[in-house]
């Protein structure tokens, strides 16, 4: 099973009930907000049903290291820091990283991590429009390992 990193790219108005709902459950209040899911079959009917709202696809190593080392937040708004990741037994973000995605760990076991991380819009903008499926040249749905190119254009 892999991680998936689901990003909303739409803002609240014109939304279904459906949506407004699978949004909050999935803790994506408001555009930009990304959360790290289980690729369950749970996960994916709530993915399904963004399909216009969101991006998601699975999430590499590498970048989730430098994901929550730059966005990573603790209680208090205060940064993910070396120190705080001794406290908790990690000698550096690679080896947080890893854990969560060989699902060793879960986001929610760490102590004070806050499970949402808060990105910019992509630098040099996206290449298609928020109104289209990836697969037809836009940006929303399934995009697979592509989603780790986004993600660092965000960052």
């Amino acid at each position: 099973m892999a991680l998936m990193l689901v990003i909303r790219l739409k803002g609240e108005s014109g939304r279904k009930p459906e949506e407004r709902k699978t949004l909050e459950l999935l803790r994506l209040h408001k555009k930009f907000h990304a959360v790290l899911v289980k690729d369950t079959p749970a996960y994916r009917g709530m993915l399904k049903v963004l399909n216009n709202v969101a991006t998601w696809g699975e999430i590499s190593k590498e970048t989730l290291a430098k994901l929550i080392e730059k966005r990573g937040r603790l209680v208090g708004n205060k940064r993910v820091t070396i120190e705080y990741l001794k406290e908790i037994g990690y000698d550096n973000f690679e080896e947080l990283a890893k854990d969560l995605i060989e699902e060793k760990k879960d986001i929610t076991e760490i102590p004070g991590l806050k499970p949402v991380f808060r990105l910019r819009p992509p630098k040099g903008g996206f290449k298609g429009t928020i109104k289209k499926h990836y697969r037809e040249g836009g940006e929303t749905g399934y995009r697979g390992e592509a989603i780790n190119e986004l993600v660092l254009k965000m960052i």
